[in-house]
């Protein structure tokens, strides 16, 4: 053998003390990655029965642990996670879709037998209308709102009520706003009851001469003002004479002997508040008493605090310059009026005479049952959502304004115990 071929066979013959070298190829790959082909190959034996190399064997990755994904439970074809919709309720009665509609939206045309039947799935699936998808395809809602002058006065929460009665015999629901005498919050809330679609909106406006109150009607929301009259034939409203109730007032006053009367209201901005202090001037000018003698007190709001914070300042008047009498522009007003002069120690109705205006529950309740200028409350309410609900279902709707007679409800506050 020559040389060269001895040394061809050394090199061929593998070396005791040296690792083999992994082949091309997969186990190649293996040796890359960090894992020996004879490493590979004790697992292969192990499998296979054999028992691998103890030095080269690793030891098993821990198994990770399941994950238990929740269950979707179901009930009649709807799911735990999501509402039962229409065409659940149709698989589940074995009606058709059609049918489901019917009854939700036209009973009378569905027949007893069925309609129990559909209903009954309804029940068993806890089905809930969606009344916002209805909405959406309507275009329009089955809700009016009422956005009120002051949610804490009693007369605005009685002519809620009598709107949610007219609304409910409608089939209708009720948003009920709270300006609290703010213009800004006002307008922001017409235009949040625009965007919702509402079928229409009763007011008590802040000023009937806004222009928002115009721009509702324009694009498709009509608008009731109510316990404000206006007649510029783009709007229904529905009020009391607010004129003749302050004049009512002031001559029930008069009447008892009283000439230096004050007038306590405010702000001028409140157009109630004029409209009364026009008919108290109204009662003195027939009675041939100067305009000079109706004392005006002016508050910055219709609440009770501001009351007795007039009763305060009236009380701090010289005795030869103070009112012998007081009319309020309304109820809280009087109240607090009333309130205030117990605490100084002063008579009513023998130093201080008073009237309130509109005649809510706490009136007849107060501590000297207070005379007061009685409005129909739930009426005017009632009125002014029937006149809506006229308007956005009647083509042939023409505007109205209704306008109530006030009547005066005597009481101790200003003819005593007598």
């Amino acid at each position: 053998m020559t040389p060269s071929g001895a040394a061809d066979r050394a090199r061929r013959t593998p070396d005791p003390a040296r690792p083999p070298k992994p082949p091309a190829g997969r186990a190649g790959r293996s040796a890359r990655t960090g894992r020996s082909a004879d490493a590979a190959g004790g697992r292969a034996g192990a499998a296979a029965g054999r028992p691998a190399d103890p030095q080269l064997a690793r030891e098993p990755k821990a198994a990770k642990p399941a994950v238990r994904r929740p269950r979707r439970l179901r009930s009649g074809g709807a799911t735990a996670r999501s509402a039962a919709g229409v065409k659940d309720v149709a698989a589940a009665a074995g009606v058709s879709l059609g049918t489901v509609s019917n009854v939700l939206n036209r009973p009378e045309m569905v027949s007893p037998t069925t309609r129990a039947k559909v209903e009954a799935a309804m029940a068993s699936l806890g089905f809930v209308r969606n009344e916002s998808a209805r909405q959406l395809r309507a275009g329009s809602s089955r809700i009016i709102a009422y956005l009120m002058l002051d949610a804490g006065n009693p007369f605005f929460t009685d002519v809620a009520r009598g709107v949610e009665e007219a609304a409910q015999k409608a089939g209708l629901s009720v948003f009920l706003c709270n300006s609290n005498e703010d213009a800004a919050r006002e307008a922001d809330y017409l235009d949040l009851l625009e965007q919702q679609r509402v079928q229409g909106v009763l007011i008590t406006p802040i000023n009937p001469d806004s222009s928002r109150l115009s721009n509702l009607p324009n694009r498709g929301t009509p608008v009731v003002v109510v316990d404000r009259a206006i007649d510029d034939g783009e709007h229904c409203s529905v009020a009391v004479d607010d004129v003749l109730g302050g004049e009512v007032a002031l001559a029930h006053l008069i009447e008892l002997g009283h000439e230096r009367i004050a007038f306590v209201g405010g702000p001028n901005t409140i157009g109630q508040v004029t409209d009364r202090r026009a008919g108290a001037h109204e009662a003195l000018r027939k009675a041939g008493l100067p305009a000079s003698n109706l004392v005006d007190v002016l508050t910055g709001a219709l609440t009770v605090a501001e009351g007795r914070g007039a009763g305060q300042r009236l009380a701090g008047l010289p005795a030869d310059r103070r009112p012998t009498a007081a009319f309020c522009a309304n109820d809280l007003l009087a109240l607090g009026l009333l309130q205030q002069c117990v605490s100084l120690g002063l008579r009513v109705p023998e130093d201080l005479a008073i009237v309130g205006y509109d005649d809510i529950e706490f009136a007849a309740a107060a501590a000297v049952p207070l005379t007061s200028v009685r409005q129909p409350r739930q009426l005017l309410g009632r009125t002014a959502a029937e006149l809506l609900l006229d308007e956005s279902s009647n083509p042939d709707h023409e505007h109205q304004r209704v306008t109530f007679t006030p009547e005066l409800i005597v009481r101790t506050s200003t003819r005593g115990n007598t």
